[in-house]
């Protein structure tokens, strides 16, 4: 996710931050190379030669030639006006209605379908609603399908109606189910087309007025950049909607959708969704966004998701048997469970700051634990109490069944091992413990 632009930006920094004096000509021509990057991202050239010319005024109103660092300066200015130019401030979804009638528009193949699943799961887990999917793509029968099985993941219900082709009255009915059923948060999914075409426009425009809902999300498809912005402007054109969802922010997307969308559209960014994964939807933060793409990680958004999977009283009970030398294989899938489900493994060492571009080039597998719960789950429950049982042959036998070698399994065996002995010191004896076996491990 942005990697070309934080890489470009990068190097338009390094032409300040070099040694000799700072002065107006060459703060003037790190940013003509910031303009170049945010162009080369697809950002619209207006808004990009403006946001250039709103940095140069910023930064030389601060006195940035007689700072101290001014490097450091100009990069603080560009962050900050990032963030303004993303919006400035994170935008909740409104849910005041009784239900909350949420209409879910944009193109066909722009991720409608799986993004509803996703928010139909985010309001369910933190925001403790009980909402209703509705299945309002008529046209396209995979659309129905799809939502369904999103909703079973998702432990969600989804209101369809056979055989119809009138999604006014679907939706219209819907609604009235949800209110019989108690479901306090309505999500219509409705049909999209391949390019912007009136009657979809006009069908869209019916299902708002006659459900009249509390919140329109236009969902776009980042990877497709500034088309993404003209599509938005379009549908804001006829739909006034309240918010933007940009989807596919883990593919190969410059990011120019990201960054013009608010000033072309003058509507906020809400949502960004990577992956497939029903967990993988984030809330729009303009100065987390604008934090990454200048390579700084997010440790802010890293920490939430990890709070999201920790559980106090677990926490408690692991606690304990570290302190005892009790962890064990089925503490440790416990553990991988809890970090998959915290989104795709390259978009969380991403959020690490200087992680991202050690990252680049490096293709992490989404299935990267895959080989150590076929392992773990190839021993029985008494190994995996008790790892000193692991003998030989019983690794021959977990080897077989899990479908690796007779080395991997040894290797994750002393890998647990160690980690087991690493936490037993640190829960037991604290960093001081922990800087003396650190001193004393063999040197290579």
């Amino acid at each position: 996710m942005f990697d070309n632009l934080t890489e470009r930006l990068e190097r338009s920094f390094k032409l300040i931050k070099g040694e000799g004096r700072i002065s107006e000509i060459n703060v003037a021509e790190t940013l003509k190379d910031v303009r170049k990057a945010l162009l080369d991202a697809d950002v619209n050239y207006k808004i990009a030669k403006q946001f250039t010319d709103d940095v140069k005024r910023k930064a030389l109103g601060m006195d940035v030639l007689n700072s101290l660092k001014p490097g450091q300066l100009i990069v603080k200015v560009v962050h900050d006006e990032l963030a303004v130019l993303m919006g400035g401030k994170a935008e909740d979804i409104n849910l005041s209605g009784h239900p909350s009638v949420i209409l879910i528009a944009g193109l066909q193949g722009s991720g409608k379908t799986t993004f509803s699943g996703k928010l139909a799961n985010h309001l369910k887990t933190k925001k403790g609603k009980s909402p209703l999917l509705v299945a309002g793509d008529v046209y396209r029968p995979a659309a129905i399908e799809q939502l369904k099985v999103l909703g079973e993941q998702v432990n969600v219900p989804v209101y369809t109606v056979e055989g119809s082709t009138e999604p006014v009255s679907i939706a219209r009915d819907a609604i009235k189910f949800a209110k019989q059923q108690k479901h306090d948060v309505v999500i219509i999914d409705t049909a999209g087309r391949l390019a912007i075409d009136e009657k979809m426009m006009q069908e869209v425009s019916a299902i708002k007025k006659a459900v009249e809902p509390q919140e329109i999300l236009f969902v776009v498809d980042s990877m497709t950049g500034q088309d993404a912005v003209n599509t938005a402007k379009e549908f804001n054109d006829r739909l006034n909607f309240n918010g933007v969802v940009l989807t596919k922010l883990d593919g190969d997307t410059r990011g120019g959708a990201a960054l013009s969308i608010r000033a072309v559209v003058d509507k906020p960014i809400k949502f960004v969704s990577m992956g497939e994964k029903m967990e993988a939807l984030d809330v729009f933060h303009p100065d987390r966004m604008a934090d990454r793409i200048l390579g700084m990680g997010d440790v802010v958004s890293l920490v939430e998701r990890a709070q999201e999977q920790y559980n106090v009283e677990e926490a408690r009970k692991l606690q304990k048997k570290i302190a005892k030398n009790q962890f064990n294989f089925n503490d440790f899938l416990a553990q991988i469970g809890q970090v998959k489900k915290m989104g795709n493994l390259k978009d969380l060492a991403g959020m690490v700051p200087g992680m991202g571009k050690m990252m680049k080039n490096i293709d992490v597998d989404d299935d990267a634990f895959k080989s150590i719960e076929a392992i773990i789950q190839s021993m029985t429950p008494k190994e995996r109490e008790n790892p000193e049982l692991l003998n030989g042959s019983r690794r021959k036998r977990i080897a077989d069944g899990s479908g690796t070698s007779i080395q991997e399994v040894n290797r994750l065996i002393k890998q647990f091992d160690d980690m087991r002995k690493m936490m037993k010191m640190v829960s037991s004896g604290g960093a001081k413990n922990l800087s003396r076996m650190m001193a004393n491990m063999p040197r290579r």
